[in-house]
């Protein structure tokens, strides 16, 4: 085996790309779009298993420096009253386009080859192989192909073409940076709000500067035309429209941030049935994506990158490391998306499940806290040994 074809260049592409070539199997990326995502999105936080996960492949070194150190979140209900202290250890909070631009430029170091404005249109089996065909009429050869290319995967669709579609969480999305603003929070912890009417998150980064996001109820999914319609200015109206009641900073934090990101909206993808066939495979959100508020997206796609590696290594041919694969992640990754969705749920509760939320958040956390994190190690101390061998 020889090369992969990996198609998305997003977080998920490039760390993919390095696991093959760390194993031993050369990696070109593929990516629609004309131009790298360098400034855009927001934030995300990467949890301490996706950090464990790049450590694999010798990629921790390169975000230690990037973000925040996450420690801790702090949950508040709309009257401002603390509910529950829930400990992240190692988790970092970084932008996006950073992570993306440290990975793209590693990935670029180590000899990975980028070919953007190559949008997939299709892929045929060939003798041990595959071909890519591209909308500009641009084929590629490889041994297989990796579908790193997200939520609309193309990938996912030429795998089994009634793959079920995504499916929509009542939430959209809005995120910023705020400068110029001196909050008194501890820096680095996340301090979240479940307002009358929206759910808002804060952290303070430095003397002066807070990141935050916010998920305004939509109950019904957005066009792509109504979300495009809506200007920085009536997003910002929006937004203090449904946060002026609460308690807390967040009418301020939106006055301190020049620009809004805004409405994008959330989605999750319930179980696929088929990840695989012939030499295609789908990871990261073309295979599962979990809402936002799993804090484990781009984790979760660095673990699927490293562990398709391992597996494509060990195991003596494409069919038998598809399966091994398949095995080693579908428990996990659909108990993530699970969770996702319940957490989700908590951002739009009516009065009822707001009661239900504010008695039963303070007993969660205080379970959590005399387990010392038994009931999360499954998630957080979650460690791949790249040296250990995959077996059939």
């Amino acid at each position: 085996m020889t090369k992969a074809l990996v198609v998305g260049a997003g977080l998920a592409g490039p760390v993919a790309a390095m696991a093959l070539q760390r194993a031993g199997i050369d990696a070109a990326v593929y990516e629609a779009y004309p131009r790298d995502a360098v400034g855009v999105g927001a934030f995300l936080t990467l949890s301490a298993n996706g950090l464990d996960a790049l450590r694999a492949i010798d990629l921790d070194d390169l975000v230690a420096g990037l973000g925040h150190p996450t420690p801790r979140m702090l949950m508040h209900n709309h009257r401002g009253r603390r509910l529950a202290e829930f400990g992240a250890p190692g988790s970092r909070t970084v932008g996006r386009s950073d992570l993306y631009r440290a990975l793209r430029d590693e990935a670029l170091r180590r000899g990975v080859e980028f070919v953007h404005g190559a949008r997939l249109a299709g892929a045929d089996p060939t003798d041990g192989g595959v071909t890519a065909r591209f909308a500009d009429g641009r084929t590629a050869d490889g041994d297989l192909l990796v579908g790193a290319d997200g939520l609309r995967s193309r990938v996912r669709t030429l795998i089994d073409p009634a793959a079920p579609a995504p499916r929509y969480v009542p939430l959209l999305n809005a995120g910023g940076f705020a400068r110029g603003l001196r909050l008194p929070d501890e820096r680095g912890v996340m301090q979240m709000m479940f307002g009358r009417r929206c759910f808002f998150c804060w952290i303070v980064v430095g003397e002066d500067e807070v990141w935050w996001f916010a998920n305004p109820p939509q109950p019904v999914e957005p066009s792509r035309e109504q979300l495009a319609a809506i200007g920085p200015d009536e997003a910002r109206t929006r937004l203090r429209a449904l946060l002026a009641d609460d308690p807390g900073p967040a009418t301020r934090i939106l006055d301190h941030t020049a620009r809004i990101e805004y409405g994008w909206p959330t989605y999750d993808l319930p179980s696929v049935p088929v990840w695989h066939r012939d030499r295609l495979i789908v990871i990261g959100d073309a295979a599962h994506t979990a809402a936002p508020s799993s804090g484990q997206g781009a984790a979760m796609a660095f673990e699927d990158a490293v562990q398709l590696a391992r597996c494509l290594r060990d195991l003596p041919d494409v069919p038998a490391a598809f399966r091994a694969y398949e095995r080693l992640r579908r428990d996990r990754v659909e108990r993530v998306v699970a969770q996702g969705r319940r957490t989700s749920t908590t951002k739009v509760a009516g009065p009822v499940g707001r009661l239900v939320r504010d008695l039963g958040m303070p007993f969660a956390a205080r379970y959590l806290a005399r387990d010392g994190g038994a009931a999360q190690a499954w998630l957080f101390d979650h460690h791949i040994d790249w040296t250990e061998r995959v077996r059939d």
